[in-house]
């Protein structure tokens, strides 16, 4: 039996969010709205993303003494996560600078902070959370060396999620565990090198042969691929919504994805009601304030049904 539905191993960002009209040009300063201050980070996000959703979450992370990991802690205690796991202290908490366009576009720049200090040792000092859990997720605003230590503590039933954000080369070691490994376009891009072939198809193809079990390539406004190794490649339709900012977005697709495997529905079952997780999201303002609860995910499926199926994916799940 789990404590845990998921265990998500990752980064704790405080988010600073300005609106702009334009991004700037080289050289260029350009006027923005107020600033703003939000509790973020893909790890963080993720754990809040799938306790808004029911699942029973806890987060490996390590934030500073400070007031932003202060909000990051009382952020995820409020929406129901264990954070147990959370270390305090060791650097100032990481900062993720974020602008938005007017069409809820964003582009980040992210400061590790205590981030940057979740070592191997912490993820093997918390060898109960890994016994515990059913899945665990992972991303790369923490070291790398700490992912291969994550990997290599997964307990024999654990399965194992990786959003490779921001991408860099990765060991064939980690790869190998994936399953699924989730990318967007540019992700793949970067994991794949120069040879990446034109079409998603083609980048599957490639990915798979880097040693994941599973692959899932969000498309944005063409929703999502879903390879599984010798399996049948699966486009997953896309739900129109009007987005208002893409921050967290795919944080919160990667989230729903982890937790719908781990209570055993197929991959393309998962990834479509990630995606309308992720669709949920872009609606509103914000990285873990927009992420919606089980409730509003199905008003939306109910809103959008599928001729097959009672949930779609939407351009929200790909960023």
């Amino acid at each position: 039996m789990y404590d845990y539905d998921l265990l998500v191993v990752g980064s704790a960002n405080a988010d600073l969010v300005i609106g702009v009209e334009r991004r700037p040009a080289v050289g260029e300063t350009v006027l923005g709205s107020d600033l703003t201050v939000h509790p973020g980070g893909k790890g963080a996000n993720q754990a809040v993303a799938a306790a808004r959703l029911g699942a029973r979450t806890a987060l490996l992370a390590r934030v500073g003494d400070d007031a932003y990991g202060r909000l990051l802690l009382d952020s995820q205690r409020a929406a129901g996560v264990d954070t147990v796991g959370v270390l305090v202290g060791g650097a100032p908490t990481g900062v993720a600078l974020i602008t938005v366009d007017p069409s809820g576009d964003n582009s980040i720049v992210v400061s590790p902070g205590a981030n940057g200090r979740l070592t191997p040792g912490d993820v093997r000092a918390a060898g109960s959370l890994f016994q515990a859990s059913r899945v665990v997720s992972a991303q790369l605003e923490i070291p790398l060396e700490t992912v291969v230590e994550v990997v290599r503590n997964l307990a024999d039933a654990g399965r194992f999620v990786l959003n490779p954000s921001p991408p860099r080369p990765l060991p064939r070691e980690v790869l190998s565990a994936c399953d699924p490994l989730i990318v967007n376009e540019h992700e793949a891009r970067v994991l794949i090198g120069p040879g990446a072939g034109p079409e998603p198809e083609d980048w599957a193809r490639d990915l798979l042969a880097l040693g994941p079990s599973s692959v899932v390539i969000t498309l944005g406004g063409q929703g999502a691929l879903v390879a599984v190794r010798a399996g049948a490649r699966v486009r997953v339709p896309s739900v129109p919504v009007e987005a208002v900012d893409t921050t967290g977005a795919g944080d919160s697709f990667t989230a729903a994805l982890a937790w719908r495997l781990g209570r055993g529905e197929s991959l393309a079952d998962a990834a479509a009601y990630a995606a309308l997780v992720g669709a949920a999201a872009v609606t509103r303002a914000g990285a873990q304030e927009s992420f919606p609860t089980a409730g509003e995910v199905a008003a939306l499926a109910a809103a959008f049904p599928s001729p097959d199926d009672d949930s779609r994916p939407s351009r929200g799940g790909s960023r």
